[in-house]
């Protein structure tokens, strides 16, 4: 099972706002020895969005999904996992509830539209106003706003994947070199090779701030192979007659 994320709006396909929930689930999963395998962008198009949904059910993956399950006519998302899954959307009793408590004499019928869910779908519980999220087929639906959704998805993480829990851990170290990609690309086909628990990469600077052209050049995946790795990568480098950057990005893990 691998985790993706959809984030979901045309406020973010518009540039009227910037997405934060990217960096955020990266970190959440990292802290927790987990990594994200994918993160995909749909505006509030209900067709394509049906599709995606329809494809992500069908993969296996645990997939979090950041808004559009509001109750206005631009918000869809409620309405399209429904449609990707082939059932109807019911009110679910926990979420009327849990909207009833938050609105009393004014959980007007609009307001408990946020609680209608598509068939078989299960709660996410929403600490900072009490509108459910909801799950279904491991994939976890909540708000578009980060104070509503991160906690959301900590929770989730914590009480639904925590037999994962270091599953993914990984460590990362680099080097920069100077040296055209076109000669170091055998390097790396070599490093793949030989060490099927990491990938190398990398990462051309055009020379930035005054800096020259350089390449930062490393290796990322399960952490008892960085660091043989990382030295064979040297050795590489200054068989090829290039010049290592000794200042380089420090290795870092997650």
């Amino acid at each position: 099972m691998a985790f993706g994320a959809l984030v979901i709006g045309d406020e973010i396909l518009v540039g009227k706002r910037q997405d934060k929930h990217l960096s955020f689930i990266i970190q959440a999963l990292a802290q927790r020895g987990l990594r994200l395998a994918w993160c995909e962008y749909q505006g509030d198009d209900p067709e394509r969005l049906t599709v995606a949904l329809r494809r992500t059910f069908a993969s296996g993956d645990a997939v979090f999904s950041f808004g559009g399950i509001g109750a206005t006519p631009d918000d869809h998302t409620r309405q399209c996992a429904a449609a990707a899954l082939g059932v109807g959307l019911t009110l679910h009793p926990e979420a009327e509830r849990e909207i009833r408590g938050r609105f009393a004499g004014e959980a007007t019928p609009q307001r408990l539209k946020m609680g209608e869910f598509p068939a078989g779908a299960e709660i996410i519980p929403n600490p900072f106003n009490r509108i459910p999220g909801f799950s279904i087929r491991e994939h976890w639906f909540v708000p578009g706003f980060p104070q509503m959704a991160w906690p959301m998805l900590e929770w989730v993480l914590d009480t639904k994947y925590r037999r994962l829990f270091d599953r993914d851990r990984w460590a990362e170290a680099s080097v920069i070199v100077y040296l055209p990609e076109s000669t170091i690309a055998p390097l790396m086909e070599e490093i793949n090779a030989k060490y099927k628990g990491l990938k190398a990469f990398s990462l051309p600077s055009m020379g930035e701030g005054g800096t020259r052209r350089h390449i930062e050049l490393g290796v990322r995946g399960v952490p008892a192979e960085v660091e043989p790795a990382i030295a064979e990568i040297r050795r590489g480098i200054q068989a090829l007659g290039g010049r290592i950057d000794e200042s380089g990005p420090p290795g870092i893990s997650g």
